[in-house]
């Protein structure tokens, strides 16, 4: 379970999260939404600890992690696959060396097994015949499953995260996305999805919190965001009703 307990965090003097609490089971499907500018990446960021929060605790899987070491931390980030919005691929790395990257940082195998492990994780991606293409080679949905690939590679995670996994690609690479954290979901492992694409949570999302000046304006299942009255929500559920 991650638990944020009376969490606080600025960049400088703007506030991004201001006394936030709430937790989330490693099995939950949850999606957090909010503009840019919101906090959402940030919440990610502190449950891995690449980010300190000001005041509060975070407690993953019963242990505090809010002042462990680098050394300390490395236990406690295994336990995720995370794709950052920003994680590019290594440019100068074709598809099968940026996967087989993090198998050599974390696994002991032979250059055999490392192949074999990577032909199987761009199957479960569904893009095993991007193999040996360079980065550029790539389109975007293809871009975003071989950073997933690459993510899954570094651990078996217990949960996933992912930031704005479906930003910037055409309304058929989104749902292929979509789709793909749904298939990796399958064995009980849930996920966190930062995102203001209200469409694409609302295909793959059970719990939605939604985020406003630095605190939850809203936390609830998917009906009964689809009915809420809170003014805000209703212009962000507004996605809903395009064509």
């Amino acid at each position: 379970m991650i638990i944020f307990d009376h969490v606080s965090f600025s960049y400088g003097a703007r506030i991004v999260l201001a006394d936030l609490s709430f937790s989330v089971d490693f099995s939950e499907r949850v999606a957090i939404l909010g503009s840019s500018g919101e906090g959402k990446t940030t919440i990610l960021k502190l449950v891995l600890g690449l980010l300190r929060p000001d005041s509060g605790s975070i407690i993953i899987d019963g242990e505090d992690i809010t002042d462990k070491t680098e050394d300390e931390l490395r236990d406690v980030r295994m336990k995720f696959s995370i794709v950052f919005q920003e994680g590019a691929l290594f440019d100068s790395l074709n598809v099968k060396e940026n996967v087989a990257f993090c198998i050599r940082e974390y696994q002991r195998l032979s250059e055999n097994e490392i192949d074999s492990r990577v032909r199987e994780l761009l199957r479960v991606v569904g893009v095993e015949e991007a193999i040996d293409l360079l980065p550029d080679e790539l389109s975007g949905g293809m871009h975003r499953r071989v950073a997933i690939a690459r993510a899954l590679a570094a651990s078996d995670p217990v949960m996933f995260l992912y930031d704005e996994p479906t930003s910037g690609l055409d309304p058929i690479n989104a749902d292929t996305i979509c789709r793909l954290i749904l298939d990796l979901s399958k064995d009980k492992r849930g996920f966190i999805i930062v995102t203001h694409k209200v469409y694409d949570a609302m295909k793959v999302a059970e719990r939605f919190i939604f985020l406003k000046e630095g605190a939850i304006l809203f936390d609830g299942n998917r009906d009964a965001l689809r009915h809420s009255t809170i003014p805000q929500i209703k212009i962000f559920l507004s996605e809903l009703q395009r064509p």
